[in-house]
């Protein structure tokens, strides 16, 4: 019996474990969300700031650092005998740089230079002003030799020019980038010297004299070569010395020749001294016709009497408002009338503010305060202007530099004045 009993419950016990094991396992209880933390905002940051674009130019780039100046120079007669004109389109140039004394807010400083009108002195000065890094143009030079002698200086500085007087035709022959002016050429003016004496005066025969200068010599030499083409005869061709005070040789040597009419090329001075000696050479009755170079009140006042019935070439500038105020301007700041010296401050005005306005263009103020002048970009400026209003006209200029607006007119002394010659 107890056998039985204890089987049994063996039994039970076995049966009671395999219901357990064979049970599914209890499920825990699901754990309680958690929210996914957002990830952390970035703090918003800057743009940084692009450097400005680095200013580059082909023929390099003056830096005028802040409180320095622009540097813009004028190369011309000063003293000697041809001071009238250096003196006279400074004048201009000045009375220009004080309606604009400054470009994007750095002042404009006016340097003038005398070369006494000599090739080797004007390369002198182009020398000093090309090695003077805020140095960026030129008003001149003033003479065509000293202009021909310094412009390969400034093309190979990069510095601009804007001649308000050589009128040497070669000049713009010369393929230079940086060479421009605002003056007619000789060979504008020698044509129609050659047509007004031939066809207006009916003179058959003439002499050309010269001071044998880029300017003299070349005027003289346009004039013949077109007044041979109207028909006429040129005698001969007689050169002087400039500056001295007696031409009595040459002089004879033209009269020798029997001509009607001498045509000078060459200044004021020197056609003073030549009307004066005429009669006393046998050149009594022999009409003398000068040029731009001989006009203007310092050759009366030289000549005296003997100035009388004497031609000139003259720049007429067309009446403007802005010209009377020039005028009046001229004449208070430095108590001359203005054409008193020559017929060339409009033109010296000119000039400099043909250069101020392409700086206005081109100038760039960097992030340091400096300015930055890309040089050959300047020079382009220059050289695209168009339409511009210059005392002189409205300026605009050629691909190889020729800006003249004005036309030509002749003048003729009658009592002891310049008037227009019919």
């Amino acid at each position: 019996m107890k056998r039985r009993m204890l089987l049994f419950g063996t039994l039970l016990l076995i049966a009671g474990m395999l219901l357990t094991s064979c049970a599914p396992a209890a499920t825990p209880a699901p754990a309680e969300p958690t929210a996914t933390p957002a990830p952390a905002q970035a703090e918003p940051t800057a743009t940084p700031a692009q450097p400005a674009a680095k200013v580059t130019d082909e023929w390099g780039v003056a830096i005028i650092p802040a409180g320095k100046t622009i540097k813009i120079g004028l190369a011309g007669p000063l003293t000697g005998d041809y001071a009238n004109f250096g003196i006279d389109i400074s004048r201009g140039a000045e009375l220009a740089l004080e309606e604009h004394p400054e470009v994007k807010g750095f002042k404009v400083e006016f340097l003038k230079e005398d070369t006494q009108g000599s090739p080797e002195q004007g390369a002198a000065v182009a020398n000093k002003f090309a090695a003077d890094p805020q140095m960026v143009g030129i008003v001149g030079h003033i003479f065509s030799g000293e202009t021909e002698a310094s412009i390969p200086i400034y093309e190979k500085a990069g510095i601009v020019m804007v001649s308000p007087s050589a009128t040497n035709p070669t000049l713009t022959e010369l393929g230079s980038k940086v060479f421009n002016r605002v003056a007619f050429t000789d060979k504008m003016q020698g044509e129609f010297a050659a047509k007004y004496i031939y066809e207006k005066l009916g003179v058959r025969k003439v002499v050309t004299m010269h001071d044998g200068g880029a300017y003299g010599q070349g005027l003289a030499g346009v004039m013949a070569e077109a007044f041979k083409a109207l028909g006429g005869e040129v005698l001969g061709t007689q050169a002087i010395t400039p500056g001295e005070t007696d031409y009595s040789a040459p002089l004879a040597a033209v009269a020798a020749l029997g001509p009607e009419l001498i045509y000078f090329g060459g200044y004021d001075t020197d056609a003073a001294v030549l009307v004066s000696q005429m009669e006393s050479a046998g050149l009594k009755g022999v009409i003398f016709f000068g040029c731009d170079g001989t006009y203007g009140e310092n050759y009366l006042k030289l000549a005296g009497k003997a100035a009388e019935g004497t031609y000139s070439t003259y720049v007429p500038i067309p009446e403007s408002e802005a010209f009377e105020k020039f005028r009046a301007r001229y004449q208070e700041r430095y108590g001359d009338e203005q054409g008193k010296l020559s017929p060339f401050s409009p033109h010296g005005h000119d000039a400099m503010a043909i250069i101020l306005a392409a700086l206005e263009k081109v100038a760039v103020v960097q992030d340091d305060g400096s300015l930055a002048i890309p040089r050959k970009a300047l020079a382009d400026a220059v050289r695209a202007t168009k339409d511009f209003a210059g005392l002189t006209g409205t300026i605009t200029c050629s691909e190889v530099g020729e800006c003249a607006a004005a036309t030509i007119q002749f003048m003729v002394v009658k009592d002891g004045k310049w008037v227009v010659a019919e």
